[in-house]
């Protein structure tokens, strides 16, 4: 592909149908980024969920997941489905997807978006890595993220349906800054001890699902991730120097545990900086924000929508 713009695209062919599964905020901001025209259907859990996508013009089926035989009756036909929802958090396969597949086999889409995560790949010692890097989940929450993936990745082929998988990092945006956590003086790690972090502003996540949506063939798997990983603790600081917040106190990994909620801690025990080469160079996408460091430079502190 050649390098492609951020602007949103037309469609002139036929009025795609599309279904996003899991609307919440990327959602939300991908039916911006979608092409004029297209037919976009949300599945949504939550009658307050289907309000605010009805508000942006979006058709909607109330479903649960969770309910397999109220999904299959309530879910509605699609050309393309963006699979954006999270598996329940418990367990290391990912039963929502099963559901979903399941559903969806009465009307098999052309073309299949999901989006995962850069955890599967489990602790790299901070080494930079790939999409070739191999798997490997250390948390039940990776397992399953990698459990769906091969569950997708088998119904896709048995069904000739195009795949994307999108393995995303940390997601911010002007209202997902680590403000709370830097304000409650939480505790970050000593630099040598530190781990590697990796982000993607949820503007140029939207935008890369959509592009990934109306691509003419499938981009495989694609780290989607920025241009420049950093250790969290430099994140936390460069956040806290912008908005005149204390740096967080650096302690041990030993001493980190008593401090930080497990999930917390399992984050900051793997290490790994991610190349963003395919997303730039084979599929030529442009980030509107190529770095945390650059976000910041078009903000100020009176910016900060209320939590």
């Amino acid at each position: 592909m050649g390098n492609t713009s951020n602007a949103v695209v037309t469609m002139s062919s036929e009025r795609p149908r599309i279904l996003i599964v899991g609307f919440g905020d990327v959602g939300a901001r991908l039916v911006a980024a979608l092409p004029h025209g297209a037919h976009i259907t949300a599945l949504v859990r939550r009658p307050e969920r289907a309000r605010d996508a009805k508000a942006l013009g979006v058709e909607t089926c109330v479903a649960d997941l969770d309910d397999p035989v109220h999904l299959c009756e309530a879910i509605l036909p699609a050309d393309i489905v963006l699979h954006l929802a999270p598996p329940r958090r418990d367990g290391e396969s990912d039963s929502r997807t099963v559901h979903l597949l399941s559903a969806l086999s009465g009307g098999v889409p052309r073309r299949f978006v999901y989006v995962s995560t850069t955890g599967v790949y489990g602790d790299c010692k901070g080494a930079w890595i790939d999409e070739s890097q191999p798997l490997n989940p250390m948390t039940d929450r990776a397992r399953r993220r990698v459990d769906a993936e091969t569950r997708i990745t088998q119904w896709c082929t048995e069904n000739a349906v195009s795949l994307t998988i999108l393995r995303v990092p940390g997601i911010y945006a002007l209202d997902r800054l680590p403000l709370e956590r830097l304000e409650k003086g939480l505790p970050a790690l000593v630099d040598a001890e530190d781990v590697y972090s990796n982000h993607i502003h949820a503007d140029d996540l939207a935008n890369v699902i959509a592009k990934a949506a109306i691509a003419d063939t499938s981009w495989g798997v694609v780290n989607v991730v920025d241009d420049e990983p950093m250790k969290m603790g430099a994140y936390f600081d460069l956040v806290a120097d912008h908005f005149d917040l204390p740096r967080p106190p650096r302690v041990s990994a030993a001493a980190l545990d008593a401090a930080v909620s497990p999930m917390m801690r399992s984050f900051m025990s793997e290490s790994r900086r991610i190349h963003s080469l395919k997303l730039r160079h084979t599929l030529g996408v442009v980030l509107q924000h190529p770095s945390v460091r650059h976000f910041l430079g078009t903000i100020t502190r009176d910016e900060i929508r209320p939590q």
